[in-house]
Parts: structure tokens; C-alpha cells; sequence
């Protein structure tokens, strides 16, 4: 467990970096090499490595070192944890509104049988 939270935490570190998921959505087309990958972006080629690094320890981001060229891809299994823990939110959050509308839809009957009472 102590094991899974540290690496959600890393997942989510990662992904709550513009550039980290701007480098995200170029690996989502296809593979990429790290200097293809730097134009768009206005840094130095450290920071891209910096930030591929941080990708790449959080499970996201596989690189590979052909020669001199390296090329990074996306590494689906990576969001599976991420996936997971919102998958439960959303689960948990659905069941708190269903006992909330099974509740407002008591509270509406029981008004509706009091003021025909009358």
C-alpha cells in the first residue's frame, strides 16, 4: 500500500506540470527523440532531459538510446494507478449522491403525504 501511494504521488507530481503533459500529448502520436521533442518547447535541452527524467521515474515515459539519438515513448501502464485511484473517487462520490437523492426523494414523499393530509 505505502508502495502504491508513493508511486501515485509520483504520477500525479509528474502530471501537474504543463510541460511534463505538453511532452505527454507529443509521445501520445507517436515515439519521439528528446531533440524533436525540445523545438516546440522554449527551454535548453537540460530542461527537457530534467523533465523527461521526472516522466520517466514516475513510470510515464520510457526512453531508449539508439547510438546518439535517444527516443522516448509513452508508457501506457504508467496511468494505471492514476486511473485506479480516480476510477474510486468517482465510485465513491457516485454512491454519496445516489443515498443523497434516495434521501431528498424520502424527504419530497413524506412532504407530498403530509399536504394531501390536509
Amino acid at each position: 500500500m505505502l508502495n502504491n501511494r508513493a508511486a501515485l504521488d509520483r504520477t500525479f507530481s509528474a502530471l501537474a506540470d504543463s510541460t511534463r503533459r505538453s511532452i505527454l500529448s507529443q509521445l501520445s502520436r507517436r515515439p519521439i527523440s528528446v531533440s524533436e521533442l525540445a523545438k516546440p518547447l522554449a527551454m535548453s535541452l537540460p530542461a527537457v532531459m530534467q523533465h523527461l527524467t521526472v516522466l520517466e521515474t514516475s513510470g510515464l515515459v520510457r526512453t531508449e538510446k539508439v547510438g546518439r539519438v535517444r527516443t522516448c515513448r509513452i508508457e501506457p501502464a504508467g496511468m494505471i494507478l492514476a486511473e485506479h485511484w480516480i476510477n474510486d473517487r468517482r465510485r465513491e462520490w457516485e454512491q454519496h449522491l445516489d443515498r443523497l437523492g434516495a434521501y431528498l426523494q424520502t424527504l419530497k414523499q413524506t412532504d407530498e403525504g403530509t399536504s394531501h393530509g390536509e
